[in-house]
This record gives C-alpha cells, structure tokens and sequence, in this order.
C-alpha cells in the first residue's frame, strides 16, 4: 500500500484552468464515494480557491491509474494531462506536511489551509473513506504543523497591506482616543476598518460617493457614523487619522482643500493613490501610502521566508517519523493474525480442560493466564522480526511464511 498524491493548484494551473476544475461539494462526496469501486479504500479531496487536490493510498498500479482518470473525467470541459501533478511515497508525504504549515500556500504560512485540511479529513471519516493510516498521516501532519507555528511564529509576521498600515498608524500615533475617518466603503475600507475597530477610538466617520454603501458599513461598526462625502475636507480637519480607500482615478483628499489645525497622520491604501502627496510635505503631517507598506511587506515576507528555512529540518524529521510508523503497520495484520490465533486456542484449550477437570473460577483464570503468557513468549520473536523488516520485499515474504506456517490466510 503506497501514499499518493494527485491535482493542481496555483502553482501548477493558471486561473484560467483552475477555473473549471473546482471541486464543489457534491462533487467531492461524487469523487469519494466513486474511489473504492476503483479499489481505493481511503482518499481525501482538499479543494480551496488555489488547489483541488487528491491524496490516497493504493495497493496497485492500475488502482492508482483508475483514480487518475476518475479525477480528469471528473472535468471534461479542460484538457488536464499537462496541468496534473503527481506525487508518490514520500514525495507525496512531505507535500502534505507543507501543505499544513502553509509552507505551499500562496501566502507563506497562512493558517486557514490547516482547518480547510481538518475539514477535509472529517469529511472522508465521515463517507467511510479514511482508515488509520490516512488518518495518522493526515493527524501527523497538523500536529507538526501547529508544533513549527507555535515555535517559529512565521505565521505572525503580518503581509496584508491593510493591516500592516493599521499597525504603521498604530506604531506613529496610536489609535487610542483618537478621531477617525475613512473614506471609502469598499472592501479594502472595510477590512482597514476592521482593524481598526480593534482600538479605543474616540469617533470613528464614514464617507463614501454611495451612500448607500457607507450606511451599511457603518451598521457594521457600533458608533461608526456615515457622513457626505461632498463635505470630507470639513472633516479632515476635524480629525486625527484620515485613512482612505477608493478606487478613484483621482485624489479624494486634496492639499488646497485641506484646513489643518493639528497633527493628522494620513493612510491612503489606494492605487492610484488617494491622497495627495503634497500633504506629506505639511508639518505635523504623517503620510502612509502603498510605497511605504509594500516595502514593510516585502521585508515581512523576507523574515517568513528565513523562519520557514529554519524549520525544514524538523518538518523533515515529522515526515521520516510517520513514513517509519507507515511501513511498519504494513505487518500490523499478520501480527494481529497471529495475537488473535493465541486467544483461540487460549480459549478452545482451557474450555476443554474445564469440562474435563471441573476447575474452580481461580483455577479458570490462573491458566488462562498461564496458557495465554506461553503463547505471547512463543510468537514473541516472530512479531519482533516482522517489526524489524528493512524492505517491502522482506515484509512480503516473511507475511508469506508466517501465513503458511500458522495458518492464518491473509491475503497480500
């Protein structure tokens, strides 16, 4: 029985393609359900935005073969044969230790992907389709994961540019008591002003051309207020933050129109930009823009970048440890063939002397325990010598013996 891997993600498709090859959950229930009548006993769909991809374990060449065109049948409308990724063994292994640590994800370290692979997991135990071997792999894999996190913090290290410039006003000025306005009620405003809802603020002003769209964020935020946003420069003057993002073509904070009585520290998250860079030159003004975050990002990601390499050898190390703990349940069933012939013939053997001997319930126990400790101390050696195997071919063989000497008719 060999791990697996087969897909596509963000690395190895185009959007284009990756486009017609998402799995929705019908279609991961389909696939799931589908595998073990091509002999595939347990398998996992881990399908996000960036990958839709397939782990599983197989017995033969033609089982693994059959899932493979299962997977490209599963989207007839994309030729998928120079897009797929095939991984084996080991290969197949480690890729899902990095997949969990974010180490494959668009995001270096992002955390999100490690409850898409727990959600992923519940739903093959779920349909029947993971046993103990892609249970321990995939278990593995998120305890190493969360093991590297706590102990590097790579994931910590902030790449967003909307919070790394709520973290830049916070550092320069502080949020604490302060008056806020945005301007802007896209997504990018809504997310900066999710941070910011984090702090104490004193007021916290709204003001976009839809005003429809600035009621509804302001309904999100308790105490925010939606004002015109014909009358924004009235308010910049009335305020201590002034952050914006639009999708103007054009400055919607503009230096003539600006009547500045105190120190503003300004955050424009837009491109082009939305403030005027003249406003940079005034005294008392602190002005944030794209240049400035981008920068921060880059030498955020950068320090991600030196933790991740720092941790590769343990990540190795996790993957080595449960490739290990994999081959050696190769020999589990024999070894479980073999406990279970003890306790037959512990059971047949002291129900035959207690119908002949009329042992008392002491005597009873007393040689089970006797008979039982016997037969343990004779497949002792044997079990040990199935647990040392080297290779695949030395298990194989040694099953073979073993199954012919004790009788056990396990199949390979």
């Amino acid at each position: 029985m060999e791990f697996a891997y087969l897909g596509i993600n963000y690395k190895s498709a185009p959007l284009s393609v990756r486009d017609h090859i998402a799995f929705t959950e019908n279609k991961k229930i389909e696939f799931l359900q589908h595998a073990p009548e091509l002999g595939i006993q347990q398998c996992l769909v881990l399908a996000t935005c960036h990958r839709s991809e397939v782990f599983f374990f197989y017995e033969t060449d033609a089982e693994r073969d059959a899932l493979r065109r299962a997977y490209i049948a599963m989207f007839p409308e994309i030729r998928l044969e120079e897009y797929l990724t095939e991984l084996e063994k080991l290969e197949a292994m480690s890729y899902i230790f990095r997949i969990a640590a974010g180490l494959e994800s668009a995001v270096l370290g992002e955390d999100q992907i490690l409850g898409q692979l727990k959600d992923a997991l519940a739903l093959s135990r779920t349909l029947g389709c993971s046993r103990k071997e892609l249970n321990r792999v995939v278990e593995n894999a998120i305890s190493c994961a969360k093991a590297l996190k706590t102990r590097y913090r790579f994931s910590e290290i902030p790449l967003s540019v909307s919070y790394i410039g709520i973290k830049e006003v916070q550092k320069r000025c502080g949020f604490e008591g302060k008056r806020v306005l945005m301007v802007g009620s896209g997504a990018t405003a809504v997310l900066a002003l999710q941070y910011v809802s984090e702090y104490p603020v004193a007021s916290l002003t709204v003001c976009s051309r839809n005003s429809s769209h600035a009621a509804k964020v302001t309904g999100q935020f308790p105490g925010s207020v939606a004002v015109p946003y014909q009358d924004r420069h009235s308010y910049v003057a009335e305020s201590d933050i002034v952050i914006s993002a639009t999708s103007s073509p054009h400055f919607t904070i503009e230096r003539d129109k600006c009547e500045l009585s105190g120190s503003v520290t300004f955050l424009d998250l837009a491109a082009p930009r939305d403030i005027d860079p003249a406003l940079g030159e005034l005294e008392g003004v602190s002005l944030i823009n794209l240049d400035t975050l981008e920068a921060i990002s880059r030498e955020n990601q950068q320090e991600r970048e030196r933790l991740v390499s720092l941790c590769s050898d343990e990540l190795n190390s996790a993957v080595a440890e449960t490739a290990a703990w994999l081959f050696g349940s190769r020999v589990d069933s024999v070894i479980q063939a073999l406990q279970q012939r003890c306790e037959e013939i512990c059971s047949d053997s002291c129900g035959y002397l207690d119908r002949k001997l009329e042992l008392t319930v002491r005597e009873e126990k007393l040689l089970q325990q006797i008979l039982r400790a016997s037969l343990k101390k004779l497949i002792k050696d044997p079990i040990l010598t199935l647990k040392g195997l080297k290779t695949e071919e030395e298990q194989w063989e040694y099953t073979r013996v073993v199954d012919s000497l004790f009788g056990l008719n396990i199949s390979k």
